[in-house]
């Protein structure tokens, strides 16, 4: 049986401030392919490039990566400020309806940080746009300085909803993760559940509400260190279950149902 085509959201970048591309850290790349067992498919995410159908008709699942750029506040009726940094409205013409097919069609699907920010705001939630600037919140940067395994440490626990999604699948309700983020859940969207939180309060897990496959993301990097950490292994592999189950043509599987 061939590995299942995982398609992975790919950002757009200047090379030495004159070659435009669009690039995957190679991170998500080992996750797919060594945790998730499938073959990782880079997507350039321009609706001027590829269409959500095309896509959908490709892969068998999808990863919505991190990324500098954020949602353009105008998709959650907000007007864009300084405090909302810089924005790709390209990859949202494309993760935002993206994710509402996957949901609809029950085709698995992994929001990290940025994904993580994008399955709310494309399901009618909001986001804050600066974290650390709330009262009471901490600041979920990633450090400006240091090594990657440095910049990539855990940094604070998230604490699952006992009996929730999260919990039975990792099968533990507290683990340590890195954070890396600037922005936030502010409003769940329709069906969003917030089943993790950080200390401060932080929304850090979600699922949707009676989605009829894999729909799951999380707002810290688990694709760091993914292979030999114990919080990030059950995430990746039960999503590599769900996308190969949907490859063989059994359809929508539920997140527990591939663990």
């Amino acid at each position: 049986m061939r590995r299942p085509i995982i398609g992975i959201i790919g950002n757009q970048y200047v090379i030495d401030d004159r070659y435009p591309v669009h690039a995957v850290g190679r991170m998500n790349l080992e996750a797919a392919a060594d945790v998730a067992g499938g073959m990782p498919y880079i997507i350039a995410a321009d609706p001027a490039l590829v269409s959500v159908a095309e896509l959908m008709e490709v892969c068998d699942g999808f990863i919505l990566t991190g990324g500098r750029a954020n949602v353009h506040p105008e998709a959650y009726g907000e007007p864009p400020t300084a405090a909302h940094g810089a924005f790709d409205t390209a990859r949202d013409a494309i993760t935002l309806p993206l994710v509402r097919a996957c949901i609809e069609a029950g085709q698995p699907i992994l929001g990290l940080c940025r994904g993580f920010q994008e399955i709310n705001v494309a399901l009618g939630g909001t986001l804050h746009p600066e974290i650390r600037d709330l009262p009471g919140r901490d600041n979920h940067r990633m450090p400006p300085d240091g090594t990657l395994e440095e910049q990539f440490a855990l940094r604070h626990v998230v604490t699952f909803t006992e009996g929730g999604v999260f919990h039975r699948l990792l099968g533990a309700r507290r683990v340590m993760t890195n954070t890396l983020h600037g922005q936030g859940v502010n409003v769940p969207g329709s069906r969003v559940r917030v089943d993790g939180y950080a200390p401060d309060g932080t929304a850090e897990a979600i699922h949707i509400a009676d989605a009829p496959g894999f729909a799951l993301a999380v707002q810290w990097h688990p694709e760091w260190n993914a292979a030999r950490d114990p919080v990030s292994r059950p995430l990746f592999e039960a999503f590599g279950a769900a996308a190969r189950d949907w490859a063989a043509g059994e359809g929508p599987v539920s997140v527990l149902k591939s663990a």
